[in-house]
């Protein structure tokens, strides 16, 4: 059988272009012949400890070489990489951990106190730190230099599951979406493909791995086509600035707010950033006034958009098309395709509103231990039903109007409101609540709170913030909590957020309306520091 799992790139890459080189890190560098051997090495340490096909494998830690050694190490003998968040609170860790029913965890020692219930609650049987140091568990570098059984690989399918990506959830706890080896690898075709990623290419990796945009449209369509990656363990623009001119950086992805920062950096200006030849952006749309500078300095955008299901790329928008066709997210990845149905399902004529489908082989496999959520979700012929609403104009570029999912992408992290409303439900003395996204300049939009209260209650942004803190990620609590008599609501008693939304989103303050009157009669706005 032919090895179609992406356990097989780095020995491909290994055979081909043994000492081109693979991957920088700080002081760390790896050719693609020492790369191969971390990973074959990290294999073995997997499977001595009987991890074998099917096994879910988790990974908390900041970017890092060992991040990546574990993954295509997964993928060598059958496991499934189980990448968590950082930025999730211990009780989110938990559940991703339970909810895989992960057997092993690779973890950086800093996140030791935040890991360590969900280990004892999942039951993990072998916890492995990302460096040495912790009395009575050794860490990888020691684990790697230890005699093993020598090399193990199997053959894998492109069907079989390679990683399990949370997503938020709508009804409050993250999803599993179960990512196959065909999904990452034609994500990586994708890309490779509309955005022209090459052998010379040399890319500055600065979002989170465990982000599927950065994982899947970042770090493997570089490997898959033989680049060099230029890793850093998270973002400081000045760092970034000198390692564009340093390093000769071809190639650079990141959300919006990635970009703004460079260019507000004092040494934006006096950097040669001459190297750069593609800028790829997502999360959100590129406000103009980043356009305007970038375009400045000769560059223009890759846009797009995507989600976890997609693995993630859904759709592009090239660099030329940033101008003409501004506001849209793009046309279909080469090997994806897109259409906009109404209710029944049906394909409804361009320019007309409805549900955005995708289809392809970058379509993940279904949520994990979630079979009627997975049949929801698709409709016959593999069609995924995004949940995101917009249209098609009549050259078959994809606008998207509106959120089914009244999702929030903050910084280009997803923030599902029903989490963060189950939350404040639960603080006394609330009545109603619904959490919705305001734009802000750095962040592209950030949560706010729109909160109303029992007579005689009150409440403050500040025990807003105690109470969600440790619960859920610091980037999902509100950054404002507005205090009303009541809420707009539908005949059927559902909270208005589109009247929400058009309330509060169109100044930093909000200001009376005409017509609005008896749930705006009273508002307090409170905004924590």
């Amino acid at each position: 059988m032919y090895d179609e799992g992406i356990g097989a790139w780095t020995r491909q890459r290994r055979l081909k272009f043994p000492d081109k080189l693979a991957l920088v890190f700080g002081e760390r560098q790896f050719t693609y012949r020492e790369f191969a051997d971390a990973v074959d090495r990290v294999a073995e340490v997997l499977h001595v400890r009987d991890i074998h096909k099917g096994d879910r494998v988790a990974y908390i830690g900041e970017n890092s070489p060992e991040f990546l050694f574990t993954l295509f190490a997964c993928a060598q003998i059958g496991a499934v990489f189980v990448p968590i968040n950082t930025r999730l609170a211990p009780p989110e860790v938990t559940h991703v951990l339970t909810d895989s029913g992960s057997r092993a965890l690779v973890y950086d020692l800093d996140f030791a106190d935040r890991v360590m219930p969900g280990v004892e609650a999942a039951g993990i049987a072998h916890i492995i730190p990302t460096e040495d140091g912790l009395p009575g568990f050794p860490g990888l570098p020691e684990l790697m230099t230890r005699p093993t059984g020598g090399r193990v690989a199997i053959d894998m399918a492109f069907d079989d599951p390679a990683a399990i990506i949370y997503t938020s959830g709508t009804t409050g706890k993250p999803k599993g979406a179960v990512l196959s080896h065909r999904n990452l690898t034609f994500c990586a075709m994708n890309c490779a493909i509309d955005i022209d990623v090459s052998r010379s290419e040399i890319a500055l990796l600065i979002s989170p791995l465990f982000h599927v945009a950065a994982l899947g449209m970042g770090a493997l369509p570089i490997v898959l086509m033989g680049g060099t990656m230029v890793l850093e363990k998270g973002f400081e623009a000045g760092r970034a600035l000198e390692l564009i001119e340093s390093r000769r950086i071809t190639m650079l992805s990141g959300v919006p707010t990635t970009f703004q920062l460079l260019v507000d950096h004092p040494n934006w200006a006096s950097t040669d950033i001459s190297s750069l030849r593609r800028l790829t952006c997502g999360g959100s749309a590129v406000p103009s006034r980043i356009l305007n500078a970038w375009e400045e300095r000769g560059l223009g955008f890759s846009q797009g958009s995507g989600m976890t299901e997609t693995s993630p790329g859904a759709t592009t928008l090239a660099a030329e098309f940033t101008r003409p066709k501004q506001g849209s997210v793009g046309v279909p990845h080469f090997f994806t395709n897109v259409r906009v149905t109404n209710e029944a399902g049906q394909v409804v004529p361009r320019g007309t509103i409805g549900e955005i489908e995708i289809q392809g082989p970058n379509v993940f496999l279904g949520y994990h231990n979630q079979p009627e959520k997975t049949a929801e979700s698709f409709r016959e012929g593999g069609w995924f039903r995004s949940g995101d609403m917009g249209y098609l104009d009549e050259d078959g570029f994809l606008y998207i109007a509106d959120r089914l999912k009244d999702m929030i992408i903050s910084g280009g992290e997803n923030i599902y409101p029903a989490e963060v409303e189950q939350l404040i439900a639960d603080i006394d003395g609330v009545t109603g609540v619904a959490v919705i996204g305001v734009p802000d300049e750095k962040w592209g939009e950030v949560p706010w709170a729109i909160v109303s209260l029992r007579e005689g209650a009150e409440l403050t942004s500040e025990q807003v913030v105690e109470r969600l803190t440790g619960q859920i990620a610091r980037y999902k609590i509100p950054k404002t909590t507005v205090i009303v008599d009541d809420f707009p609501r539908t005949a059927s008693g559902k909270i208005r957020k589109a009247d929400l939304r058009a309330r509060y989103t169109g100044s930093a303050r909000p200001v009376h309306q005409p017509g609005t009157a008896e749930p705006w009669k009273t508002e307090t706005i409170r905004t924590r520091k």
